[in-house]
């Protein structure tokens, strides 16, 4: 397969359609390949879901001229969305989830499941377009913790390819430890970005409420794409907190990267 495969998960909605859309973008920009994955729970659901693959998997190609292909498993998205990513050594998985009202808030927790059983980052979106100019303001929130340097490499490769400018957002603390260890980050972030060439901005939160302000700034400067890490035990992040983050009510795309398990050398996307 295509060194660069970018892979889908589908259940046909329309925010699965989305996330299709997202990967069409970030294909055409490197020459990747698309590889949709539906499953099912039973046997006797192959045949109409691979009518369904085929059709999809051909208008993509028809209308884009992208190399597009497709997986049809049987068993359970937990297990089977990481375990494919690893197979076809994908580069990033691109997955829909529902919003953050009603019962619809439960696909926020769902997401995450998924995300923790894979090697492979995601870019977790909603129902909102990506933008024609794509990832061109990312926000990458900077944390006190050791794991926070393992997305910054990641958004630094994303960032290559839509020429973006980061939003740097640390949180606010009072813990002599915390702002230490915090503002040690953000110089390495920062030399980072300034060695890649890469715009930046640096803000920093006014209240202990660091989920809100992310969203705050999210809105007020347009992101297109927030980059936060998976990880529950080191994380600033509640489970909960993660969770508004990935389903945000601004339907803003979520980049996630579990720390113990991607290498940083590699990038996203290869070097």
């Amino acid at each position: 397969m295509n060194n660069t495969n970018i892979l889908v998960p589908t259940d046909f909605t329309k925010v699965a359609d989305c996330a299709v859309d997202h990967a069409i973008n970030l294909a055409s920009l490197l020459n990747g390949q698309i590889v949709l994955l539906h499953v099912i729970e039973k046997e006797n659901e192959e045949h109409e879901a691979k009518l369904k693959l085929e059709g999809l998997t051909k208008q993509i190609f028809e209308k884009y001229k992208i190399e597009v292909d497709y997986i049809l498993r049987v068993g359970n998205i937990f297990d089977d969305i990481g375990a494919v990513a690893k197979e076809i050594d994908a580069k990033l998985i691109i997955m829909g989830t529902h919003g953050a009202k009603g019962m619809q808030k439960l696909f926020g927790s769902y997401a995450i499941k998924v995300i923790t059983n894979s090697e492979v980052p995601f870019v977790v979106v909603q129902q909102r377009p990506i933008a024609a100019h794509g990832y061109k303001k990312i926000l990458l929130p900077i944390e006190a913790t050791r794991e926070t340097k393992h997305k910054i490499q990641q958004t630094i490769y994303i960032a290559r390819y839509f020429n973006s400018q980061i939003l740097l957002i640390g949180p606010k603390s009072s813990d002599e430890t915390f702002v230490r260890n915090l503002r040690n980050n953000m110089a390495f972030t920062e030399a980072s970005l300034k060695e890649e060439g890469i715009p930046y901005s640096v803000h920093y939160a006014e209240t202990k409420n660091f989920t809100r302000e992310i969203m705050d700034l999210a809105i007020t400067e347009n992101a297109d794409l927030i980059a936060i890490v998976n990880e529950q035990k080191s994380s600033f992040f509640s489970p909960t907190e993660e969770q508004d983050i990935i389903a945000n009510e601004a339907q803003i795309p979520v980049l996630c990267v579990n720390p113990a398990n991607v290498t940083i050398a590699g990038g996203i996307l290869g070097s």
